[in-house]
């Protein structure tokens, strides 16, 4: 698979949390969506005991506040949609410091602000303790069709090369004079972007023909075959199956 490529989202560590196998936390940060998914969107005292829950992961892991906090921002187009819908939704109206606001709309906008914040925070906490690379391994454990593996792999190994690519195609054309500013500048930077493409295509080509004389023959070995103890499926499972009866009790309650 190559070499591992740290992301923005990942915090190294040593916590119990990162040790555990990627394809372990995977099954847990899935269980516990799906958990937080089927409460009631009424039961407000679960979501905050979920909170709770993965509040003490987090600290755990020794991932600071700010740290999950600044990376919640990726959900801000779902509360932008959240707080449209007590404007929107039609129904029965309540009045809230003079403003009427629709009562399905204001359930609804906790639905999606309640349930989408938590499964962001858990898919942070779960990119916070994992190497990306890792991630696809776990994957790959979980059965992951080999072919998307290895997109996936290569995607990470190479987006950065692209990246860099790119980054210095712009460099040679701003030390020749060039600016984009306006709508005549497109042509020069649609052909850049045709001779990125072709520099793509054509590494790919020698990628592909290095790795065939090397043995390539279309699937890549499984490099992470260790056994996972039943000592780490129960501390990474840890987190849905506590949160499980919080979920039947909203459910009954």
């Amino acid at each position: 698979m190559g070499a591992g490529h740290a992301h923005k989202l990942y915090r190294r560590g040593d916590s119990p949390v990162h040790g555990l196998p990627p394809h372990t936390k995977l099954v847990a940060v899935l269980g516990f969506v799906l958990v937080v998914v089927t409460t009631p969107r009424e039961a407000v005292w679960a979501f905050g005991l979920y909170a709770a829950l993965l509040g003490a992961v987090a600290a755990l892991a020794r991932v600071p506040a700010g740290f999950l906090l600044r990376r919640l921002v990726i959900e801000i187009p779902f509360v932008a949609f959240a707080l449209l819908m007590p404007f929107v939704v039609p129904g029965e109206q309540t009045t809230v410091l003079g403003v009427p606001l629709s009562i399905p709309g204001l359930w609804g906008a906790w639905n999606i602000l309640a349930k989408g914040t938590l499964g962001v925070a858990a898919s942070v906490l779960l990119a916070a303790t994992t190497e990306l690379r890792s991630l696809i391994l776990g994957l790959q454990r979980l059965g992951l069709p080999s072919l998307l593996v290895q997109i996936a792999s290569f995607m990470i190994r190479y987006g950065d090369v692209i990246t860099d690519e790119m980054r210095r195609m712009s460099v040679a054309r701003r030390s020749r004079g060039f600016e984009a500013s306006g709508v005549r500048h497109w042509g020069v930077l649609a052909k850049s972007a045709g001779a990125l493409f072709i520099r793509s295509y054509e590494r790919g080509e020698r990628v592909h023909l290095a790795m065939v004389s090397r043995g390539y023959t279309g699937t890549l070995p499984v490099l992470d075959e260790r056994p996972v103890a039943r000592a780490q499926w129960a501390a990474a499972l840890a987190l849905p199956l506590t949160a499980l009866p919080i979920c039947l009790l909203a459910l009954l309650g």
